[in-house]
């Protein structure tokens, strides 16, 4: 089957050579330049991924994107952002409010590819993975690729949830940066931007009853990040 991308940019030389070239490669690509014409196609229409510009002449990409998060419909659709805003700040906000990566630009033409395919390994289920892994109040199903607390589901997005999966994978074990980027498969993070730690922020934000004194998922300063392998009663 083939995939269907929206994309949103007012850059029209831009959005047609994208098109193109992500066409060329097997996906269905269509295309808006504000964010109305973008939420008039999200309306209608279902995409499996979004590439979204920040900067749009009607609005901040920002905005659309926390709509898109407080949706059922469309919280875990894959959300690649791009922009040319040069402040790390922007990026982090982004991913905190539940962007799955971003992009700056300009960047190659292949490198988009190669994001866009990884998004959707990630967001597509894996027939073998129907086991769930359990810490006390906490499931994670794997098969159904969600989180769920108290038989509650977590509000994560795919990037998000796979993180937690690196992690609870190898409990008690602590994970750096390096291993964990290594451990998400073709997802190129940049490990200066910490946003790995953004990420973990929001997993916390979540599965913690108290984020700011973690149990579950713990920073081991100068490191990187330890899954507890003993939680709540269990």
């Amino acid at each position: 089957m083939t995939n269907r991308l929206l994309l949103i940019d007012d850059d029209a030389r831009l959005t047609t050579m994208l098109g193109d070239y992500l066409r060329r490669n097997g996906f269905e690509v269509e295309t808006a330049g504000s964010l109305a014409s973008g939420r008039e196609r999200l309306a209608q229409d279902n995409y499996d991924a979004l590439l979204l510009d920040l900067m749009l002449p009607d609005g901040d990409g920002l905005d659309l994107t926390r709509e898109l998060r407080a949706s059922a419909r469309t919280r875990r659709m894959p959300l690649l952002m791009l922009t040319a805003r040069g402040e790390p700040t922007d990026r982090i906000v982004g991913l905190e409010i539940g962007a799955d990566d971003y992009l700056p630009k300009p960047f190659e033409p292949r490198e988009l590819l190669a994001r866009v395919k990884a998004l959707l390994r990630r967001a597509s289920p894996e027939p073998a993975a129907d086991d769930v892994l359990r810490f006390g109040r906490l499931e994670i199903d794997l098969g159904a690729r969600q989180a769920r607390l108290d038989g509650q589901p977590c509000d994560l997005t795919g990037h998000q949830f796979d993180l937690l999966v690196v992690l609870a994978r190898a409990p008690g074990r602590v994970l750096s940066r390096d291993q964990i980027m290594d451990a998400l498969k073709g997802h190129p993070l940049e490990a200066f931007d910490r946003s790995i730690d953004v990420h973990v922020s929001r997993i916390r934000a979540v599965i913690e009853d108290d984020p700011k004194n973690p149990k579950r998922v713990l920073t081991v300063r100068g490191t990187g990040y330890v899954f507890a392998r003993k939680q709540d009663a269990d």
